[in-house]
């Protein structure tokens, strides 16, 4: 690692102070009203009375929480991961990039808010697979999802201070994508015929409202969807704003460093060269045919609707 005074300037080190520090005279505890309540634009973020909290956030409301889908707290990750060992483990190797299935361990957005350590998860993923034999396949792929990736993501956002921007990326990839930013998109599509899953493609629509429902995208859709994005944009650096603004404003686990890193591998970060083909010059492409010929397409479109059903009776 580099000596910290010679890491380059990092956004959180510009987080305003107000953010951190007790204005003089004010309190961050005692009875009676709350000093974050009380001190106007200079909150106290007192984590003591979490409504006061949050509504003095300058949050997005208009996107709902999905009790019914999620629920946060160190005992319900902790309860799913023990489900995910008991019913689904030994499956994780064969079925971890099949989006109709659901034998992932969905632990990102508890990595992600800090309610269950990855140390924790890969210890007892290790005593499963020695007590299990079925589980025993399934190990190194989720040891390198979990430690491997996300450490690598972890890295990617602490040393590079422009993480969230589009000139963060390789040269490579920012040279090949802008020989073919004039090249004919087969789509052009707005942002707001984005976030209403508006498009002539069935398995991009449909992971959108998996989005939308859940806060959540199977990861192998994930990849699909994000260069879907690439392709339907007039630039690909607003291309990257595009998915980075979806990314974020959505999904449970945005604004985490695995997902600013997956929407950076999109436009060619931890990756390499591939042959050259239009609009994506040698980033790494991805078709409905794959997906067809490697997924369970149909299968996925009918589980993405009875999310939406569940979600719909649930107010969503």
């Amino acid at each position: 690692a580099l000596p910290s005074a010679e890491r380059p300037e990092h956004p959180a080190s510009r987080i305003p102070s107000r953010f951190t520090d007790t204005p003089a005279g004010a309190s961050s505890g005692g009875t009676g009203e709350r000093a974050g309540a009380r001190t106007g634009a200079h909150n106290v973020l007192d984590p003591g009375d979490p409504e006061v909290l949050c509504a003095s956030l300058d949050l997005d409301r208009s996107v709902p929480a999905v009790p019914w889908f999620l629920t946060g707290g160190e005992q319900e990750a902790t309860r799913r991961f023990e489900d995910f060992l008991a019913d689904r483990a030994h499956l994780y190797a064969e079925n971890r990039n099949e989006p109709a299935a659901t034998d992932t361990s969905y632990m990102s957005a508890y990595l992600h808010f800090g309610h269950i350590s990855p140390v924790r998860l890969v210890m007892r993923m290790r005593e499963a697979a020695e007590a299990d034999g079925g589980i025993r396949d399934s190990l190194d792929g989720f040891v390198e999802e979990l430690v491997v990736r996300r450490e690598l993501s972890q890295n990617y956002v602490y040393f590079e201070p422009r993480y969230d921007r589009y000139e963060a990326l390789p040269d490579w990839a920012r040279a090949t994508l802008s020989e073919h930013t004039s090249d004919e998109r087969p789509a052009l599509y707005s942002t707001e015929e984005l976030e209403r899953a508006e498009t002539g493609d069935p398995y991009w629509n449909a992971a959108m409202r998996e989005m939308l429902a859940t806060g959540y995208m199977h990861n192998y859709m994930r990849m699909y969807w994000g260069k879907k994005i690439l392709e339907w944009s007039e630039d690909p650096a607003e291309a990257f704003r595009r998915t980075l603004y979806l990314n974020n404003r959505y999904f449970i686990d945005g604004r985490d460093p695995a997902s600013y890193a997956n929407v950076a591998w999109i436009f060619g970060l931890h990756d390499r060269p591939w042959p050259e083909r239009p609009v994506f010059g040698k980033v790494r492409s991805m078709k409905a045919s794959g997906l067809e010929r490697k997924c369970d397409m149909p299968g996925y479109i009918a589980r993405v609707e009875q999310l939406e059903a569940e979600a719909w009776r649930n107010g969503v």
